[in-house]
């Protein structure tokens, strides 16, 4: 029972996109539509609302398939290297 106070993660079985590749389709969907890409993701990873992610392209779908704190480290790592 031990293991259930502890949080885990699940990951499920599939296609492992990266991250980076993620965050420049879902870029691309927003902008495609009209959106400013910058602030709709930062308030998606602020918030965890999907809502700030446009559905075209099914760029929610996609960055649904990650974790937030996921694209956090990916955007980290690439603004430190």
């Amino acid at each position: 029972m031990d293991s259930l106070d502890h949080t885990m993660m699940f990951r499920t079985q599939g296609e492992d996109v990266p991250a980076r590749e993620i965050l420049q389709q879902v870029y691309a969907a927003l902008q495609e539509k009209g959106y400013d890409p910058i602030n709709q993701l930062v308030g998606y990873l602020m918030s965890g609302d999907p809502v700030y992610i446009t559905s075209h392209k099914q760029a929610r779908a996609l960055i649904r398939k990650l974790e937030r704190y996921e694209l956090l480290e990916e955007l980290v790592r690439s603004y430190l290297s």
